[in-house]
């Protein structure tokens, strides 16, 4: 292909046709035209990667049953049986995801204890073509209830960030793994703010890989005793909890 071609094809990419469509526009080979566009969204993201520049956002998800507690403003769907549960299910699962070019995806998830912990578990960057992407980003949810819900990088940014500076007041540094996945949240401004914990105080809710004892008195150290309350039961799907206030 000449360089009128090549220019060519570049205008209509921008223009969201598929490489079919321009393929069969231009009088090419879908493959010529595909092969063109993977290899120029290599250069690209070759040059990004060496001036440190962080590739275009895609989506950001978030379970959608605790949108409504995060941001009060936003509606989202819930399930009947939590439309009486003010505090929210006390976790976000935050997924990130970037494109670096051509049927390329980077994606990032955060699991976030938005009542005490912060950020308790991260993975990625993971990479991934489209197909393989929309398949595992609806596994990330499916489980979940109320699914997922798109949010902006803004408020990504403000929960897991938030998540971070405030589980560090009371102690608790975010997962280790947290350390590679976090540059993909890029730089948050701080101005977007979220209310943590429960009415003003932490709240753990005690897991099953949990040490409670330590965290009791990492809480104890940090807040004092009577600044936080706690959640300890055998099953954290069981509604049967000691409750200790």
């Amino acid at each position: 292909m000449d360089s009128e071609q090549t220019q060519e094809i570049l205008i209509l990419r921008e223009k969201k046709l598929t490489p079919k469509q321009i393929a069969r526009k231009m009088g090419l080979k879908v493959s010529e035209v595909s092969g063109f566009l993977k290899e120029q969204a290599e250069q690209v993201a070759i040059a990004r990667e060496e001036s440190g520049e962080l590739p275009p956002v895609v989506e950001c998800l978030v379970n959608a049953n605790c949108l409504s507690r995060l941001f009060p403003q936003e509606e989202a769907i819930v399930p009947d049986e939590d439309t009486n549960n003010d505090r929210g299910p006390g976790f976000a699962l935050v997924t990130v995801t970037r494109s670096p070019g051509f049927n390329r995806f980077i994606t990032c998830s955060y699991l976030v204890d938005y009542w005490c912990l912060g950020v308790k578990d991260a993975s990625g960057p993971r990479k991934y073509n489209r197909s393989e992407y929309e398949r595992i980003s609806s596994l990330y949810y499916e489980s979940l209830l109320g699914g997922s819900e798109k949010i902006s990088l803004t408020q990504a940014q403000a929960i897991i960030w938030g998540a971070v500076e405030y589980a560090e007041k009371s102690g608790f540094k975010p997962h280790h793994d947290f350390e590679e996945a976090k540059k993909y949240l890029g730089e948050w401004d701080g101005e977007l703010k979220i209310e943590f914990g429960d009415d003003g105080q932490p709240l753990y809710h005690s897991g099953p890989y949990h040490n409670p004892s330590a965290i009791i008195n990492t809480l104890n150290k940090s807040v004092g005793e009577g600044n936080y309350h706690y959640l300890v039961g055998l099953n954290p799907d069981d509604e049967e909890f000691f409750d200790f206030v």
